[in-house]
């Protein structure tokens, strides 16, 4: 299959797996585990790429290519490490307990809540900047933005939960031990990312 039949074939599995991990995200795991390809990792890619861009343009004052680059680049850089130091870890703790790891593409879609978070966050600093007033009405909008951002953050920990039940095929007691692990690694990663002014908020 040449390059453009590959791109379309990524392109609908990827379609396919986006809706599936929404509606039935554990018989899409399964699926994305065993039979993943790798050109889906090209539209997950696009769609943090077209973030970065937004999110350059929000943070940048003045529109001026050098800077909004070197913002783009610093973003897509700082994302790039979290994922690729996730994915060693999991590697890493496969080796130690002698599977085979199959978590790169599965990582990548916890990705998704991810950046529909963040840029859910940035389209709404433009429409609706802060600070909000205290009135019932901007009560409101924080009370709805905050079930918003639990729902999106228990998405995210029920994707990276099947990462490690079908990408490493644990049970619960060695996923908990695998997270023990990643935590602190991730908190020391978060704390870099925020002294460097890349990320106030983790992007895992």
């Amino acid at each position: 299959m040449d390059i453009a039949g590959s791109l379309l074939v990524g392109g609908v599995s990827f379609g396919r797996n986006l809706v599936g991990i929404i509606t039935r995200p554990y018989e899409t795991y399964r699926r994305i585990v065993d039979r993943g390809n790798v050109w889906e990792l090209i539209p997950i890619g696009l769609i943090l790429a077209f973030y970065f861009s937004l999110s350059s343009l929000v943070k940048t004052a003045a529109f001026r290519p050098f800077l909004l680059t070197k913002q783009f680049i610093l973003l897509s850089g700082g994302a790039a490490s979290g994922f690729l130091l996730t994915v060693a870890i999991l590697w890493g703790a496969a080796w130690l307990i002698g599977k085979k790891a199959r978590v790169a593409l599965a990582w990548a879609y916890t990705l998704i809540p991810t950046v529909f978070w963040f840029l859910t966050t940035s389209i709404l600093s433009i429409i609706l900047p802060p600070p909000r007033t205290q009135s019932a009405a901007g009560v409101s909008f924080s009370m709805l933005f905050l079930i918003f951002s639990v729902t999106l953050l228990w998405w995210k920990v029920t994707l990276a939960y099947l990462t490690l039940r079908f990408g490493l095929k644990l049970d619960l007691g060695r996923i908990f031990a695998v997270f023990a692990v990643c935590v602190p690694v991730w908190g020391l990663w978060s704390y870099f990312m925020y002294k460097w002014g890349i990320f106030k908020v983790p992007f895992l």
